[in-house]
């Protein structure tokens, strides 16, 4: 059996639909860890913590592998919106974003077989227009919030949900494509469309 050269180290579809638009060739490995919050940690770093978390747990079970890691969150200016956890909980999410503004934050980490790791972050500001709750329980109904940060997916049916954007539409997608090329390069990978492969 042939073991992969790339891995991703979550369980989101978005994720792994950016990656298969990129043109790679990957296996999917979710990372079973903790998500708690650590005291004074702001949302930047809770994303990049996660993400380099994912990526080292399940570079130790791909050693030859390079793996990426991923996490997004939802954050209000007061509060950290994760996924809901119940449709109740999707309701009161949305009815709470309804006519404001949020910023989400994706952090992406890339873990080398030689126990390299580089990480980052991307924030994009997001506005949604004003709705009511039969609007929002209405979007519920179809079960799209259920495994989204923050209640709703901007690629899918979540996009009549919002009103504008600030910054890159992939960071709310869940994986920056920006911030991905750039851990590769830091990585001294070379991505050419399809292909990656080691800079000489």
């Amino acid at each position: 059996m042939t073991r992969p050269k790339l891995v991703l180290a979550s369980a989101s579809p978005r994720r792994s639909e950016c990656l298969r638009q990129l043109g790679l060739n990957f296996v999917v490995s979710p990372a079973d860890i903790s998500e708690q919050l650590n005291p004074g940690e702001s949302s930047s770093q809770y994303v990049e913590r996660l993400s380099r978390e994912k990526a080292t747990k399940v570079q130790g079970e791909y050693p030859g592998a390079i793996v990426i890691g991923g996490d997004t969150i939802v954050w209000t200016g007061k509060e950290i919106l994760g996924k809901p956890n119940n449709e109740k909980h999707a309701t009161e999410m949305l009815l709470a974003l309804s006519g404001k503004r949020h910023t989400v934050f994706s952090g992406l980490a890339v873990s080398l077989p030689n126990g390299k790791i580089v990480s980052g972050f991307s924030s994009t500001e997001v506005r949604f227009r004003e709705f009511e709750k039969k609007f929002a329980e209405a979007y519920v109904d179809t079960g799209e919030p259920m495994d989204k940060a923050g209640g709703y997916g901007i690629q899918e049916r979540g996009t009549a949900l919002v009103e504008s954007i600030v910054g890159d539409f992939y960071t709310v997608v869940g994986l920056p494509v920006p911030l991905l090329l750039e851990l590769f390069d830091r990585c001294n990978l070379v991505y050419n469309f399809g292909s990656l492969h080691q800079s000489k």
